[in-house]
C-alpha cells in the first residue's frame, strides 16, 4: 500500500511540475502576429499575448515554432499544449480540437497589384492564379467558392504567397485583413499592392473569431485560457500588447 501511495505522490508531483510550463506553438511566418527577428527569436502579437496569458495563469510559457499545417497534428500528438497562432475557431476544426473564447476578430480580404484587372467574379478571375496559405480557412473558402473560376496556388506560409505575388507568379492573394495590411500592404514589399473586393466573415468558413486551440479532451485548459483572456482585457495587459503592434483595437477590429 505504501508503494502505491508513494507512486501516486510521485506521479502527482511529476504532473504538477510538467503543468508549470505550457508549450505554446505558432508558425512564425505571419507578421505582425508572428515572425522571426534578426536574432532568430520569434516576435509578434501572438507571442506577446501568449506570454501575457501564461503570466495571468501563473505558468511558464515555452513558445515553439511549428509549420502551419503541422500545428494541429503536433497538438494531438502532445508535442505542444496549445496553439496561439491566429487560428479561426471553425466548426470543422472543433472536430479535432477545443477552442477558447476568441482573443481577436479578423475578416478575410484580397490584395492585388495596383491597377490590376482582377475582380472577384467569374469573368474577373478567368485565367488568374490565387495565392493562399495551405490548409487555412482561406484555402477552404477559395477551394469551395472560387475554385471553379481560378487556379489556386497553396503555400506553407503567407510570406511565401506574398513574395510570389510580388514576383508575378500569382495574380492576387487572400488572407486575413490585419496580416495583409500590417504584414504586407503597409510594408515596402507591398507598396504596389492594394486591398480590393469584399471583406469576408462567413461563419461557415471563418468561424467565431480567432481563438486558442487545445486538445479535444482539455476543456478545462480552454476555460483557463478564456478566463485569462477576460482578465488581461480587464487589467490593461491586452491593450499594452495591442498598442505595441496596432493603432486600433483588434479585439473587435474597430478600425
Amino acid at each position: 500500500m505504501k508503494k502505491v501511495i508513494l507512486s501516486a505522490a510521485i506521479a502527482a508531483l511529476s504532473f504538477s511540475a510538467t503543468a508549470e510550463t505550457l508549450r505554446v506553438a505558432t508558425d512564425g511566418t505571419y507578421p505582425p502576429f508572428s515572425e522571426l527577428g534578426p536574432d532568430g527569436e520569434m516576435t509578434g502579437f501572438d507571442i506577446d499575448i501568449a506570454k501575457a496569458l501564461c503570466a495571468e495563469m501563473g505558468v511558464e510559457c515555452e513558445v515553439k515554432q511549428v509549420e502551419w499545417d503541422g500545428l494541429i497534428p503536433a497538438l494531438k500528438t502532445r508535442k505542444i499544449d496549445a496553439i496561439i497562432a491566429s487560428m479561426n475557431a471553425t466548426e470543422d476544426r472543433r472536430k479535432s480540437v477545443t477552442f477558447s473564447e476568441p482573443y481577436y476578430s479578423n475578416p478575410g480580404v484580397f490584395a492585388r497589384p495596383v491597377g490590376s484587372n482582377v475582380e472577384i467574379s467569374e469573368a474577373g478571375l478567368k485565367g488568374k492564379v490565387l495565392g493562399v496559405l495551405r490548409a487555412s480557412v482561406f484555402d477552404d473558402y477559395a477551394t469551395n467558392e472560387l475554385g471553379d473560376w481560378v487556379e489556386i496556388q497553396r503555400y506553407g506560409s503567407q510570406d511565401e504567397a506574398n513574395l510570389d505575388a510580388v514576383a508575378g507568379r500569382v495574380d492576387f492573394v487572400f488572407a486575413d485583413k490585419i496580416v495583409l495590411q500590417d504584414g504586407f500592404l503597409q510594408r515596402d514589399i507591398g507598396q504596389d499592392f492594394e486591398q480590393f473586393g469584399p471583406e469576408l466573415t462567413e461563419k461557415e468558413y471563418f468561424g467565431e473569431g480567432i481563438s486558442i486551440a487545445v486538445r479535444k479532451e482539455e476543456q478545462e485548459l480552454a476555460d483557463r485560457f478564456s478566463k485569462a483572456i477576460t482578465a488581461i482585457r480587464a487589467n490593461g495587459e491586452y491593450q499594452k500588447v495591442n498598442d505595441k503592434y496596432f493603432d486600433y483595437d483588434i479585439y473587435g477590429l474597430d478600425q
